[in-house]
């Protein structure tokens, strides 16, 4: 089954819903020029009270980082109650290998040659729980990381599946397109943030949306 995150989220109630519809993941993004951001005491307060609900029917819980140091993500990981931490910036293979296996790499390669440099590069550092994704693969933007609705193209993501053993899709996916970009890459998992919010709203969740993205995926995978 093809596993959901469903990102940047903010509030408890959006969190909830998510993982009511039948997300796999769920994302808070700690990366403070984002429109997302989450303050890593109300995001423990979201993970406790998801625990306290859910138990062990909820989702797996990821921090989303853009050039943090490892010890921060490491105090921030540990104080929120996360699972894994997604490093979405200029991060090396030796802050992956730092962080012991919670750690998972998001790339916006600009080319299947650059694509595959990168899976060489990070992959003695891939998680081994099969949980998270090895890599996540988003759209290449020359200035912003992750969030831009951009897709990534099939030639791409094709190359890293086939490099990985699970690659998580990103980038420009919403309920309408992301059943066909299933059918035409067939990833482990995929990941949406802006394509399932409210217009003009960042990290305001449609709860519609949310439900029926979740229903497309499951209809192909």
């Amino acid at each position: 089954m093809i596993k959901v995150k469903i990102c940047g989220l903010m509030t408890f109630d959006d969190a909830l819903q998510a993982a009511e519809a039948g997300a796999d993941m769920l994302g808070l993004n700690f990366f403070k020029r984002s429109p997302r951001y989450i303050d890593p005491d109300d995001a423990r307060e979201i993970c406790d009270g998801l625990r306290a609900q859910l138990g062990e029917q909820c989702p797996v819980l990821v921090g989303v980082f853009v050039n943090e140091l490892v010890a921060n993500i490491s105090t921030i990981t540990i104080k929120v109650g996360l699972d894994f931490a997604q490093l979405s910036g200029d991060e090396s293979d030796s802050m992956l290998k730092e962080l012991r296996g919670i750690g998972f790499k998001a790339i916006q390669p600009m080319n299947k040659e650059m694509a595959l440099e990168d899976v060489r590069y990070y992959a003695p550092h891939f998680p081994q729980d099969e949980r998270a994704p090895s890599i996540l693969l988003d759209a290449y933007h020359p200035h912003l990381y992750g969030g831009t609705g951009e897709q990534a193209s099939i030639e791409v993501a094709l190359a890293v599946k086939a490099a990985v053993p699970r690659m998580m899709l990103a980038g420009g996916l919403n309920p309408d397109n992301v059943a066909e970009r299933i059918q035409a890459i067939h990833p482990w998992g995929v990941d949406v943030a802006s394509g399932v919010e409210m217009p003009d709203s960042p990290g305001v969740k449609d709860p519609a949306r949310v439900k029926r993205f979740i229903e497309a995926v499951r209809s192909v995978g």
